[in-house]
């Protein structure tokens, strides 16, 4: 077992390298000068060359990025260039907001699409699989900010029982988040709740015809003991595969969702860094993102070894 983590961690490294290099380069691949594009059209010689210095763009490329990465070895991601603050910091304020979010969603995602899919698998052919397909197909084909119009026009505007936008931080009390939050976790967990959903209802109708299944139906074994003891378990790396990979469009439906929630994350700082030409908060949250979906995928690789035994070797 330690072999297993010790060589999943070690191919974490060129993965976390090649994140490096990539968001370093974001900087330098555009046309024009990088410090002429943050600092505007009506900046002057002198500000301009301020802003050089200060991202040490007036330095070879490959001290650049050594100085770069030493940085990011040392949590220090800079400064943003409009504000001020480091950008670490704005990143750790705005980061509760999206890890509710996301957490929430996945949850809720996957406590409707499991059972949802299972149950579909159980009774394949029937009217209940046949609407799962459906519901399916609709979660996939409706963008989320449309599904997030619609859930904010009823439930809040016309119905008045959630507020319209923003986000109650959990330090304000735990109802209040949760209400200032569902909308959003649900406008999401639809489109993941469709794409899990079919995923362990295929793996179901797939282990559901193996042998094991037949043997055990044979000896008389109730339905629910084949679904939970025999059949449950082993839909459990395609689903946590899923799950797991379906992470990073869970980000950048993140990024939408608080747009149209107004919800002060790490998608809106993501967008109003865009929009400013703030690159060092451009690449600082996108080094976030990269390393937090490397842990997911790590995270998710490590999980086998408990569903199967034979990942291990």
């Amino acid at each position: 077992m330690s072999n297993f983590v010790f060589r999943r961690l070690v191919s974490v490294i060129p993965i976390a390298l090649i994140v490096l290099i990539t968001v370093f380069l974001l900087l330098h691949i555009g046309p024009g000068d990088p410090a002429t594009l943050i600092a505007g059209e009506n900046a002057t010689p002198a500000q301009i060359e301020q802003i050089r210095e200060r991202l040490f763009l007036d330095r070879p490329l490959w001290e650049q990025f050594f100085l770069y990465i030493s940085h990011v070895a040392r949590l220090d991601l800079g400064k943003s260039v409009y504000s001020g603050f480091p950008v670490l910091t704005l990143i750790m304020q705005r980061a509760e907001p999206t890890i509710v979010l996301a957490v929430s969603t996945l949850t809720l995602s996957v406590l409707i699409a499991v059972p949802t899919g299972v149950w579909a698998a159980w009774r394949s052919g029937s009217a209940v699989d046949t609407m799962l397909i459906i519901a399916s197909v609709l979660g996939f084909s409706v963008p989320v900010f449309i599904i997030g119009y619609i859930l904010v026009d009823v439930f809040a505007l016309r119905a008045g029982w959630f507020p319209v936008q923003g986000y109650k931080p959990l330090s304000s009390g735990l109802w209040n988040c949760f209400r200032s939050i569902l909308l959003p976790s649900v406008s999401l967990s639809l489109l993941f709740s469709a794409l899990v959903a079919r995923i362990t209802r295929a793996t179901m109708i797939e282990v559901l015809s193996e042998d094991y299944i037949r043997t055990a139906r044979a000896k008389g074994a109730a339905n629910g003991r084949i679904l939970m003891v025999h059949a449950l378990k082993n839909i459990g790396v395609p689903v946590v595969t899923v799950v797991g990979t379906s992470f990073a469009a869970l980000l950048g439906g993140v990024v939408i969702t608080e747009s149209v929630f107004n919800i002060p994350g790490m998608g809106r700082l993501t967008v109003d860094a865009i929009q400013t030409r703030d690159y060092p908060v451009v690449q600082g949250v996108l080094i976030v993102f990269s390393f937090v979906l490397i842990s997911v995928n790590l995270l998710v690789d490590l999980s086998y070894a408990l569903f199967d035994p034979r990942v291990r070797q």
